[in-house]
Order: structure tokens, then C-alpha cells, then sequence
């Protein structure tokens, strides 16, 4: 014991690793009122370090050609052994990393997380947010089905929209005059080394941003203002052991989730992976219906829903437009909200009627995003877009202008 007592204090003289142990686990002061919500922090962590786990294996035995790659993952699943079990755990791992990222970005905006002094906090949220969009992307090709090659193929086209520079642009993705091995070969080159390297970067910035000014609570008060002679926060305690045990609990039942869907529902009626992507990529055979995987849905049907062309531009670019703004408005969002209150539990009634249409028009763009158009469709979906729109437009109006609640000087248990 006295050897590995000296062999730490040796280390902590050339690497603080007991001050960095105090500052982020050990003496970091965290809420004691922590709810449901606060779990899927951590639960991203894990599908964080799940998918990187099992991408380096998949790495190993999977060949990033046109002629090779369907083949290869298709050996995987038959021939390796437990090659099928790490396969399923990517990607469901995929889907699940959206699911708890989304939960995670809901719990900002219901309680305020994003409202000053955590504005940096949120922009790297964001910021891993859409690093996470393009290794989904980035990796939803590399099977090279049927999916793969028509999916990479409608969401590459969509930058050729743009004026002028559009087919440019295009061809400099795509590396050829048309979705190719070489695309699949710098794919796999941007999914397996470039953005996890950016993916990892912002998490420690979001996790450091985080720690520098601390938690914020269900009730939006900072725990900061009461201390005790010590210097301890009043409404605090230490995230180590209190949170990591606690956490363990959200851990277990997200296990035991996980391990369902991947031994009894890994293609969630194909959802998690359409049934066309166990067909080999064919330039010459469209399939019947083409969507992308459920969590870009939402955005897939604000882009649908703009059918009119505007200002003699064609309406592919509006579409465009309408849904990178749907991404970009979130970044703003800190400097949005005037309401003189953090939480959801304090604001007026039309914070929370906006909170709920948000969610509702998200779930219901979702779904339109994932089947086929029809004109009602396409009607019902411009109408969600407004919505969803309208949330953050309006924003600045209605939190100012709105009666709120009272804050509690301390939190509360509820």
C-alpha cells in the first residue's frame, strides 16, 4: 500500500492527477436535487466509449472498397465469431447515442442549461451535436447497401443546390463525378479518424466548460450563492461517490435496454437498419422509398416540405436553407431566451405550450421524414416546420413578456 501511495505521489509531482481527481470528481459540488434527466449526461459517455470500442474491432475486418465492402461486413456477421454481436452494438450504439442525445438537449431547454453563465457550455453541445451528425452520416455509408449508396446519394446532391458553387462543392465530397470507392474510401478515412479525433476534443471542452462554472439544477438556482464557512456549497455534494453510484443505477436499466434491442430487436422493424441495406449497392436499381436513418427524419422533412422556389431559386435549395437553419437556430438559443427565470418550473404558460410544441412538432416531423410523401402530408409537415420555427423566433417575445414564477432562494425536492 505505502509503495502504490509513493508510486501516486510521484506521479501527482510531474502530473496532477489528484488535483484533476478533486477538481472534476472528488470535491466537484453538484446539485443534491438532481432528477430522471440528469442521467443521460453519462449515459452519452457510454455509448461514447461503446461505439469507439467496438468501431476499432469493426475496423479490423472491414475493407473500405466498392467491391469489397458489403462482402466484408456480411463476413463479419457470418464468419467472425461474435462479429454479428459487434456489429448490432455499433449500430444500435448509433441509434442510441442519438436517443440519449436528444434527451439530453430536451433537459437543456426544459431547465435552462443554456442560459448565462453556460452559453459556451451549450455551443460545444451543439458543436458535438453536429460532429455527431456527420460520423452517423459518415458511417451509415460504409456498409455500402442499397440505403448507403442512395442515401449518400440524395444528401451529397443537396449541396448542389447551392448557386454557382454548388456542383464544385459536390463533386470535391464526393471525390469523383459520382458516389464511388473512392467516396466509401474517404468516408471511412473521416469516420474513423477525423471527427471522433474533433468528437472527443469538443466532449472535453463541454465536460471543462461544464466544471469551470458548474451544474445547473431542475430548479435554475446556483448552488454557488450559499456556502458553508468551508467554502462547500449548502445545496451541493461531491459528485464522487454520491453521482457515480447513483448513476450506476441509470447505467444498469440502460444496460439491460441496450441488450434487449441488440438480441431481440437490432433492426427495430427497420428503423435502426432498413431492410434495403441488406441488398449490395446498385447505381442502376433506386429502391422504392428513400429515407434517411430516424434521427435525421425531422430535419429530412423540413427539407420535403419546401416545394415553392423563391426569388427564381429552385425550391432543393430552399429545402436546404430551411433545414441546415433548423441546426444552425439552435446554436443561438442562449441569446434567444429573455426570460428572467432558468427553469421550466418558473416560467409562464407560454414558455411551457412552447416547449410542448417543440417537442410534438420534432416526434411529428420525425415521422413524416421516415415514409413516403403525399400532398398532406407534405401540407401537415410545412405546418410542423413553422412550429418548430416558431419556438425559437418567437422566443425573445414571449419569455420577456410572460408572468413568472417566483424562485426559490434554495432548491427544492420535488
Amino acid at each position: 500500500m505505502n509503495a502504490l501511495i509513493g508510486l501516486r505521489d510521484w506521479v501527482d509531482d510531474r502530473l496532477p492527477i489528484v488535483r484533476a481527481w478533486n477538481t472534476h470528481m472528488g470535491e466537484y459540488w453538484t446539485p443534491k436535487n438532481f432528477n430522471f434527466w440528469y442521467f443521460f449526461g453519462v449515459l452519452s459517455l457510454l455509448v461514447l466509449v461503446i461505439q469507439l470500442l467496438t468501431g476499432v474491432w469493426l475496423t479490423m475486418l472491414y475493407v473500405p472498397t466498392a467491391e469489397e465492402a458489403f462482402a466484408s461486413v456480411e463476413y463479419i456477421m457470418r464468419d467472425v465469431e461474435y462479429g454479428w454481436l459487434l456489429r448490432y452494438m455499433h449500430s444500435t450504439g448509433a441509434s442510441a447515442f442519438f436517443a440519449v442525445v436528444y434527451l439530453h438537449m430536451f433537459r437543456g431547454v426544459l431547465y435552462g442549461s443554456y442560459k448565462k453563465p453556460r452559453e459556451l457550455v451549450w455551443v460545444f453541445g451543439m458543436l458535438i451535436y453536429l460532429a455527431l451528425m456527420a460520423e452517423g452520416f459518415l458511417g451509415y455509408v460504409l456498409p455500402w447497401g442499397q440505403m448507403s449508396y442512395w442515401g449518400a446519394q440524395v444528401i451529397v446532391s443537396l449541396f448542389g443546390a447551392i448557386p454557382v458553387v454548388g456542383e464544385d462543392i459536390v463533386q470535391w465530397i464526393r471525390g469523383d463525378y459520382l458516389i464511388s470507392g473512392v467516396t466509401l474510401n474517404r468516408f471511412f478515412a473521416l469516420h474513423v479518424v477525423a471527427v471522433p479525433i474533433i468528437l472527443l476534443a469538443l466532449v472535453l471542452l463541454h465536460i471543462l466548460a461544464l466544471h469551470h462554472v458548474g451544474s445547473l439544477n431542475p430548479d435554475g438556482v446556483e448552488i454557488k450563492k450559499h456556502k458553508d464557512e468551508s467554502g462547500k456549497p449548502l445545496d451541493g455534494i461531491a459528485f464522487h461517490p454520491y453521482y457515480t453510484v447513483h448513476d450506476i443505477v441509470g447505467v444498469i436499466v440502460f444496460l439491460f435496454v441496450f441488450c434487449f434491442i441488440i438480441f431481440f430487436l437490432p433492426e427495430m422493424g427497420g428503423y435502426f437498419l432498413e431492410h434495403a441495406n441488406f441488398e449490395q449497392a446498385n447505381s442502376l436499381k433506386t429502391p422504392e422509398h428513400i429515407a434517411p436513418t430516424w434521427y435525421y427524419t425531422p430535419f429530412y422533412a423540413m427539407l420535403r416540405a419546401v416545394t415553392y422556389p423563391l426569388f427564381g431559386v429552385d425550391a432543393k435549395f430552399w429545402g436546404f436553407v430551411v433545414m441546415a437553419g433548423a441546426i444552425a437556430i439552435m446554436f443561438v438559443l442562449p441569446w434567444l431566451d429573455r426570460s428572467a427565470v432558468k427553469s421550466w418550473r418558473y416560467k409562464g404558460w407560454m414558455s411551457k405550450v412552447a416547449i410542448y410544441s417543440l417537442a410534438v412538432s420534432f416526434l411529428v416531423l420525425g415521422y413524416l421524414g421516415s415514409i413516403s410523401t403525399t400532398p398532406g402530408r407534405t401540407s401537415v409537415a410545412q405546418v410542423f416546420t413553422v412550429v418548430y420555427f416558431a419556438f425559437f423566433i418567437l422566443m425573445p417575445w414571449y419569455s420577456s413578456a410572460e408572468k413568472t414564477k417566483p424562485v426559490p432562494e434554495r432548491v427544492t425536492m420535488k
